[in-house]
């Protein structure tokens, strides 16, 4: 049981910082995709208005 009880320290001591970098960049990486959509979306937006498509 100690050796179990060692093991679990010696994990979560290991992974303790990996996880909060890991999903600090993964939340950035995440926001700058979705402010790239956004733009995908509204250039293909002003491009439908300038080109005279009818929203029906």
């Amino acid at each position: 049981m100690r050796k179990l009880l060692l093991i679990k320290e010696i994990y979560l001591e290991g992974f303790r910082n990996l996880g909060s970098i890991m999903v600090k960049h993964y939340f950035k990486l995440f926001s700058w995709f979705c402010f790239a959509m956004f733009f995908v979306v509204l250039y293909a937006f002003i491009y439908r208005i300038l080109t005279g498509f009818a929203f029906q």
